[in-house]
């Protein structure tokens, strides 16, 4: 995993729940672009400001699980753990549900049980 050294630090909040489904239903195809097994949900942070997704990060398109959304996935570190931010293409576009200072964090553990995060906790991402 590379590092480009930059770090995102945002607010946890609640999200619409819909990674939790697809997470799941699409398991093998996440686990195939990044060795990760992840829960089924994501940790949602609000940033201070709009974030763009970095150039070449890995996608799981639509045409590879028969679906709508294409998905990026950049790799990260959230409390030292491997992670992923996840971000449609149409939230990425300004078109989706989530504005551009909104990341969703996927990883192998339910974040905020393994840590204890409430609502307005701040967390930090390593990129």
């Amino acid at each position: 995993m590379t590092s480009s050294g930059e770090l995102l630090r945002g607010r946890v909040v609640n999200g619409l729940g819909d990674f939790s489904y697809w997470i799941e239903k699409l398991e093998d195809h996440y686990f195939h672009k990044t060795g990760l097994h992840f829960y089924p949900g994501t940790l949602n942070l609000r940033l201070d400001s709009p974030w763009s997704l970095p150039a070449n990060c890995l996608r799981l398109k639509k045409e590879e699980y028969g679906g709508r959304v294409s998905v990026n996935l950049v790799p990260c570190r959230i409390f030292n753990l491997p992670a992923f931010i996840l971000r449609t293409d149409l939230n990425e576009s300004g078109q989706g549900p989530h504005p551009k200072n909104f990341v969703e964090v996927a990883a192998e553990v339910r974040l905020r049980d393994a840590y204890g995060l409430q609502d307005g906790d701040i967390v930090e991402v390593a990129l």
